[in-house]
């Protein structure tokens, strides 16, 4: 071989050795099989599934302002792009957080008239008002196989403490106004998710959440699952756990540090009674600015949202939720800069690839890979003990299958025995790419250390996967969408 020739192999074998790892393929099809029926929360309550049983993975993304502020261009260039990354809710604000009772969508239309939840702005015939918009969003989503998480009002319109506001609910109108929406979506793919970012702090903010969920049971005949988003650094559970109206606990870990202990949020919520399915719904976000760094211009990355991702899903969570900064307010060139206190960098449509948003698709194959409903945490897994901070190891097993999350690449022990099976075939899950690197095969007994892959740092962040030798699973995310 000439000495150029192999000059420029060993060049091409060096650029391929430093470049990213692949992007993983797209999902095809639509996200959810909408035909498995509606949702319901599954007999052991730790999961969602559909009216036939069929598990149910909740991936939401963080679109607070998609009814507000993009037209129906911009949301059909949005939701299919969430389509292809596997996303299957988008959580989205019918009133929206900044100004949206104010403040026209894309199309000059207000949501409420003279700001009463009784009169909704509704004008006889298509596209004529903002609920058509909505409407049309619901449709688009659905088309996709998607579900709308929707929030019937941003929390600053039942209790302002910080925000615009203002302040137009009473347990009186909110029920009025969950009976109306109810009744409008009562045949569409939606979650209802009360609260928006504020606590219950008096007996009227009950009694207002309480009557705006009654509305909207008596609206839709009961069809619809209905959770609670919170304030950050809080759960569902701390105010409405016991609320027969609650399904499922939400909680907020929020923005506040890197390497935030979300997995001991999810494991309070999980070991309460009555036993409901739980979850982080909004965790650190993608380009958004760490609040705690001691250094300025730092910001959430692509390792941030997949070791939330992890930490909370084999701590307990039925489901995860990714945000992305600019997305969640749908920042807009076409709009007036917003009077927002944190810094952004980005408008939402140049942070659609992220890295960060294509390794949720990574996770859900991987959650989806093994049988779903069956899986518990368990940090028994872990001889080498759980570490802390950054270090955190992440555990849980399920019919002939474990889980490690290793979040820096660092070597860690593990109990074996804790599956089923003689014989345990063991992989490194690539949380970036989503490609299983096989290890071997080995006795189901005694302790055996592992080592991941490259050197341990920030960012090196693997899943080990034990499975039962003769159960025939496929490798790791192979299955695709499925």
């Amino acid at each position: 071989m000439p000495r150029l020739t192999v000059l420029c192999v060993i060049l091409l074998q060096c650029c391929a050795s430093l470049a990213p790892a692949a992007e993983p393929a797209p999902w095809q099809g639509g996200s959810v099989g909408l035909g498995h029926g509606p949702l319901r929360v599954c007999d052991s309550k730790r999961f969602i599934v559909h009216a036939d049983g069929t598990p149910f993975f909740y991936l939401g993304d963080t679109a607070w302002e998609l009814f507000n502020r993009l037209d129906r261009e911009e949301a059909q260039k949005y939701l299919e792009n969430r389509r292809q990354k596997g996303f299957t809710v988008i959580q989205a604000v019918a009133l929206a957080e900044l100004d949206g009772l104010n403040v026209p969508n894309a199309y000059g239309h207000r949501p409420l008239i003279d700001s009463d939840p009784t009169r909704p702005a509704v004008v006889d015939g298509p596209r004529n008002d903002y609920w058509d918009h909505v409407d049309f969003i619901v449709d688009l989503a659905e088309s996709k196989g998607m579900f709308i998480g929707m929030l019937p009002t941003w929390g600053d319109k039942w209790n302002k403490k910080w925000g615009k506001g203002p302040e137009i609910f009473t347990p009186a109108n909110a029920k009025t106004y969950g009976q109306w929406l109810g009744r409008r979506y009562k045949d569409k793919p939606i979650i209802w998710i009360l609260g928006g970012d504020r606590p219950i702090e008096n007996d009227k903010h009950r009694q207002i959440i309480r009557a705006m969920a009654q509305g909207l049971r008596e609206g839709d005949g009961g069809r619809h699952l209905i959770t609670f988003h919170p304030m950050g650094g809080n759960s569902s559970s701390r105010w409405l756990h016991d609320e027969q109206w609650l399904d499922f606990n939400m909680l907020q870990s929020g923005h506040r540090a890197r390497d935030l202990a979300n997995y001991d949020m999810v494991a309070a919520d999980y070991a309460l009674q009555p036993t409901k399915p739980c979850m982080d719904a909004e965790p650190r976000y993608d380009d958004h600015p760490v609040r705690g760094a001691k250094q300025k211009d730092q910001w959430f990355d692509d390792y941030d949202c997949r070791q939330a991702a992890y930490w909370n899903l084999l701590a307990g969570g039925h489901g995860h939720t990714y945000g992305c900064h600019p997305i969640w307010m749908m920042r807009h060139k076409r709009l007036p800069k917003m009077p927002w206190p944190q810094p952004v960098r980005h408008y939402w449509d140049e942070v659609l690839d992220l890295d960060g948003a294509w390794q949720m698709l990574v996770a859900r194959r991987l959650m989806q890979n093994r049988p779903m409903l069956e899986r518990v945490p368990d940090q028994s897994l872990i001889a080498s003990g759980a570490g802390k901070g950054a270090d955190h190891v992440q555990a849980a097993r399920g019919k002939g299958y474990a889980f490690v999350y290793v979040p820096t690449g660092r070597a860690v022990k593990v109990n074996l025995g804790k599956i089923s099976g003689a014989r345990v075939k063991a992989w490194w899950y690539d949380t970036r790419s989503g490609v299983a690197k096989a290890i071997g095969e080995f006795a189901n007994t005694g302790v055996r250390e592992f080592t991941p892959p490259g050197q341990p740092a920030r960012g090196n962040d693997w899943v080990l996967v034990l499975d039962d030798a003769g159960a025939g699973f496929p490798a790791p995310g192979a299955t695709g969408n499925q």
